[in-house]
């Protein structure tokens, strides 16, 4: 049976790669490694053909092939969200539904560039679910530094209280510590449900966002067994330990989020790591220098280091 996202959606779902041969052609081999690992490490969720999947680099065929193969390999174990988004909503709702049909859990969704008010925020998504349909749970994306689109609080409660389908915040606003901590305390009061909320930013601000109230993290980290680790250690009440190990990552988290290269970076720890065959990101992309090469290196043994100290 199909898990679907709901309201009370939590843990780690991870962002996934998309995986591509020396030749930039679709590594399914590698594909099934990826999500064996990602399961391995015990993630609650995956989310494929997001902006770290390299989404607009596939075509439409490559798209849906890659998505009915991820699903394939997870068989329904745990929740596999798929993004969806798209300048065009007739092909949106096309991918939603053959998506939904093989097993997605439901879709992500950003807005499109240039809706520069409320007013026309609400009428695109508004527009987005009278076209997939009720039946499609929807995670809202709210990414402003890729989009150029800002959301308001009021907006995205608004949004959950008019189209129930939208059941998951991904927040990624930055300063935006306070935005989530106004949407946790102003959602599942009064006449306003309740939204699962995951953080993105390469997990940056993780142990404070499960401070404020996150539910999980999606993100694309190449060491998913620490976002694991961190979200269980604060649900058991592990406040300092969860800090303590994210702390030991942090170099790392921060490596990664450079804008422009983190996917390069990501790519290429996780071909290090054994889990993809090639680092290889589709043109036009980031490729590594000689100098950044021998820095990851020294990032690697360093934070093999400090995980030994700490046991």
């Amino acid at each position: 049976m199909t898990h679907r996202i709901d309201r009370h959606s939590e843990g780690v779902f991870i962002i996934a790669a998309t995986p591509f041969g020396k030749d930039g052609a679709l590594d399914l081999d590698s594909t099934d490694r990826m999500i064996d690992f990602y399961l391995d490490c015990g993630v609650m969720g995956i989310t494929i053909l997001g902006i770290m999947g390299e989404a607009p680099k596939l075509s439409g065929e490559e798209t849906l092939a890659f998505a009915r193969h991820v699903l394939n390999r997870v068989g329904n174990r745990i929740p596999v969200v798929v993004g969806v988004s798209g300048a065009g909503l007739d092909n949106m709702a096309r991918l939603s539904h053959e998506v939904m049909e093989v097993g997605a859990a439901g879709v992500m969704v950003a807005p499109m560039p240039g809706l520069a008010t409320e007013a026309k925020l609400k009428g695109y998504f508004g527009q987005v679910c009278a076209a997939l349909g009720p039946d499609v749970p929807i995670c809202l994306q709210d990414y402003p530094q890729t989009t150029g689109v800002q959301f308001s609080v009021e907006t995205i409660l608004t949004l959950t209280r008019d189209h129930p389908q939208i059941v998951m915040l991904k927040h990624e606003d930055w300063p935006g510590l306070t935005k989530l901590s106004r949407v946790r305390a102003e959602s599942g009061t009064g006449d306003t449900p309740r939204m699962s909320i995951l953080v993105g930013n390469a997990a940056l601000f993780l142990p404070q966002e499960i401070q404020r109230g996150a539910d999980g993290a999606m993100t694309g980290f190449a060491y998913p067994e620490m976002l694991v680790q961190v979200v269980e250690r604060h649900k058991a009440g592990d406040v300092d330990g969860a800090e303590d190990l994210f702390d030991a990552y942090l170099p790392m988290v921060r490596y990664e989020q450079q804008l422009g290269i983190g996917l390069a970076i990501r790519k290429e720890i996780l071909h290090r790591r054994g889990v993809i065959g090639s680092p290889k990101v589709r043109a036009p992309g980031p490729a590594l220098t000689a100098r950044d090469h021998e820095e990851l290196t020294r990032l690697m043994a360093r934070l093999d280091r400090k995980l030994e100290a700490l046991g």
